[in-house]
């Protein structure tokens, strides 16, 4: 009797467990879209209403046998990427949502393979269509990086599938201390290295690494960003975590180490340059630069004009000297510069309060670990001396209401809490989420929901965890122009607008050696003691947006090979995006998300599917270049330093180059009004198929009349010239900014193509310095 008493309970326990265990199979997750304005005003938050619409399941479909809170249905409460959550649903729970006011659509989640380091993706490359196969992803381009080295062990510079060298290329790999010239193969080509300059200006000095490979880490990541072939699985500890690759695939990376940890001085970098020239690359990048020095005296600017001679491209970084105007560095006439902006691509971390409700928010802490739930306590500003009694082993939550988060970041870094939750407005945190301690960043709205949990149970009852790792694409809006991107005018050459253009520069991941470490992590007392190391490091600066500008040129070589350095150039900022994923004007972070101006962005953002077929191209010759410095009154000896040779013809000085943009100076005396015009002749080759007429269009400049003659361009053939003039007039006291700027489009009859040109007039410009 008791053995079938106790058959029949372990029957009825079984049943019971079965029945569980089919409805857990029931459920599954689903991600809900939500239209916000039909929140209803008793919520303070969305965060609130979606946690109430899932309550109200627990009511309606109650079991005797299982009951799910709502707290463990919410997987994820979105504050940006989507309006709406993530849930653990059941079919009769999904029908009761989707009959909730403000219900849009549901899909089930799925899993997402990511693809690449993404820049190449936001770039619009793919094997589809486009630039990518039209130049066979770069095949045979030969690009030269001169920077710190490379670490030729790195899985982007294997050579697989790769044909052998080309035998144009003169260059070597150079045996030095831990390098063998067998490192190099059939994709990295070449690798010199560079340091006379250096050992005769510190003759006592002992290298640490004297040979191409890299010991910072700068030259891996910008030679593989330029050119890095496929790597599965890479990530920055779990962040971005896809297949990685270049701009141009199949180039070829010629390496030419002239920046050593130990110094670094021009005659290397001139050096390393030349030594290029000769070898044979056709493209050169160059991530690196110096301020406030007059063309004759610029040594890239000097080498670079030997390079044009030779028709190889020259892509420079633009500097970080950011969001200030005339900041940038080379401003030379003959090279690209290029400025950094962001891309469609968040690195985030979760914070999960004790009551359900998860808020995603920006976040790089590398650790390979999440905080289980502890202790959560609002400070308020973080920037004063912290209690240590009180905050001790604590998430603590910091509101930046007057731009201290720097100071509250470093504060907070000096206790011994578990975790920070910054609550800022500043959109400009970047730099703060690559921490050595657990650190989350919150806009106001997602902060408010944490702020008004920590405050109402700021008596050791509210509880929180962290976690990291999570990495969100297809952000808006993007892209947006960095506030580290240095901004023109040129220093060194006012009269041509620069930037050119701007590209991808901010937390691009890319390869990185293996013994420099890329991260730490604090101990109790707040130093840094635990160095991490990674095959791939996200960075930031115009040293990352300047290679992938190299990799798009690459790409436009092998689809040209017979345009020149001006023409592909051209091609590069005629056909930019001047608008972001919104559809909305691209917004400069520097200057408080307002519309990027050219001197901020240049062209716009580079798109290298529309380079491939501008349409029209503004092509310059070196003697072009030889009469703009003969306007801008150097003198024949600072023009043979620039351009090495002896004949220097000023018969035709020039302040006006056949440049793809426009800049006018309208500085001077504000109290007394002149009438000031500005007069542009530019010449345009047809690079289209068949016949084509062009229609010009503008925008307003300020209060500026702006006019252009003739209205229409019309062309019979392929690489037909044709001419136009822009005017400009106005008084010199009219600008209402400093910088007021539009555009002057060209758009061909069939609406095919639109060749877009930046016109700006300031007060800022001023003359060359050429002492």
């Amino acid at each position: 009797m008791a053995d079938s008493f106790q058959m029949a309970n372990h029957i009825s326990l079984c049943m019971w467990l079965l029945s569980l265990l089919v409805l857990a199979m029931s459920h599954e997750t689903y991600i809900v879209h939500m239209d916000l304005s039909a929140k209803p005003t008793a919520f303070s938050s969305h965060h609130s209403w979606f946690s109430a619409a899932l309550h109200s399941l627990t009511t309606t479909t109650t079991t005797s046998t299982h009951v799910t809170s709502s707290s463990s249905k919410l997987v994820y409460s979105y504050t940006n990427a989507i309006n709406g959550f993530t849930a653990i649903l059941s079919p009769s729970e999904l029908e009761l949502i989707k009959n909730t006011p403000g219900y849009l659509y549901s899909i089930k989640d799925t899993t997402v393979e990511l693809d690449t380091t993404h820049s190449t993706q936001f770039l619009g490359l793919n094997s589809n269509s486009g630039a990518w196969p039209v130049a066979s992803y770069g095949e045979d381009v030969i690009i030269g990086i001169v920077d710190t080295g490379v670490w030729p062990e790195s899985e982007s510079f294997i050579d697989h599938g790769m044909s052998s060298v080309p035998e144009r290329w003169k260059g070597e790999c150079e045996d030095g201390f831990q390098f063998n010239s067998s490192l190099c193969n059939n994709k990295l080509i070449g690798a010199r290295y560079f340091n006379k300059g250096l050992l005769s200006n510190r003759p006592n000095l002992t290298l640490s690494m004297n040979s191409a490979r890299d010991t910072d880490g700068h030259g891996t990541h910008t030679s593989s960003t330029a050119a890095g072939g496929y790597v599965k699985r890479a990530s920055y500890f779990g962040y971005g975590t896809g297949t990685a690759i270049g701009v141009a695939p199949h180039a070829r990376v010629a390496i030419y180490k002239a920046v050593w940890e130990e110094g670094v001085f021009v005659s290397d970098i001139l050096a390393a340059i030349d030594q290029a020239i000769m070898d044979g690359v056709d493209v050169l990048s160059l991530s690196l630069g110096q301020d406030g020095i007059p063309l004759h005296q610029d040594p890239i600017a000097i080498a670079s004009f030997a390079a044009l001679e030779k028709g190889i491209f020259v892509s420079t970084s633009a500097g970080n000297d950011g969001p200030y105007l005339r900041s940038l560095h080379n401003g030379t006439p003959w090279v690209l510069t290029v400025a950094a902006s962001t891309m469609d691509r968040e690195f985030t971390g979760m914070l999960t309060l004790g009551n359900g409700v998860s808020i995603t928010g920006l976040a790089l802490y590398p650790a390979n670990s999440s905080l289980t739930q502890g202790p959560i306590y609002f400070v308020g500003a973080c920037e004063n001396d912290l209690d240590a009694g009180k905050i001790d082993e604590k998430i603590i939550v910091c509101l930046d209401k007057n731009d201290t988060l720097d100071e509250q970041y470093y504060n907070v870094q000096a206790s011994n809490v578990l975790g920070a939750i910054f609550v800022t407005n500043n959109t400009d945190v970047e730099f703060f989420m690559q921490s050595t301690y657990p650190v989350l960043l919150l806009d106001l709205e997602s902060g408010k929901t944490v702020m008004d949990y920590a405050r109402k149970l700021n008596n050791g009852e509210a509880k929180a965890s962290l976690k990291f790792h999570g990495t969100r694409l297809r952000t808006k809006p993007a892209p947006r122009v960095a506030s580290y991107s240095a901004r023109g005018p040129s220093y060194s050459c006012p009269v041509v607008l620069k930037p050119d253009i701007t590209a991808p520069g901010s937390l691009i991941l890319a390869a990185w050696p293996d013994s420099v470490s890329l991260a730490s992590l604090k101990n109790d007392v707040g130093t840094a003691t635990e160095l991490l190391y990674s095959k791939f490091n996200l960075l930031s600066g115009t040293s990352m947006s300047c290679p992938h500008a190299s990799g798009v040129a690459a790409l436009l070589k092998a689809a040209h090979p017979d345009w020149t350095p001006s023409a592909i150039r051209s091609a590069m900022m005629t056909t930019s995006d001047i608008l972001d994923n919104t559809l909305k004007p691209i917004q400069d972070i520097g200057d408080y998300n307002n519309p990027a101006t050219p001197l901020a962005m240049g062209s716009g953002h580079v798109a290298p599917n529309k380079a491939m077929n501008p349409g029209l191209i503004y092509d310059v010759n070196p003697q072009d270049y030889v009469n703009l410095l003969c306007g801008l009154n150097y003198t024949k000896i600072q023009i043979q330093a620039i351009t090495r040779s002896s004949n220097v013809n000023c018969s035709n000085p020039s302040l006006d180059l056949n440049y793809p943009s426009f800049i006018a100076d309208f500085h001077g005396n504000k109290t007394k009004s002149v009438k000031v015009i500005h007069e542009f002749k530019r010449t345009v080759t047809y690079v289209g198929v068949g016949n084509s007429t062009f229609t010009a269009k503008l925008t307003a400049v300020g209060r500026l009349n702006v006019s252009v003659s003739p209205k229409k361009l019309s062309f019979q053939s392929l690489n037909e010239k044709k001419s136009y003039k822009l005017r400009i007039e106005g008084p010199n006291n009219m600008l209402e900014n400093e910088v007021v700027y539009g555009f002057l489009s060209w758009i061909d009859s069939n609406g095919k193509f639109v060749v877009r040109s930046p016109i700006v007039a300031t007060s800022l410009t001023g003359t060359a310095d050429m002492s």
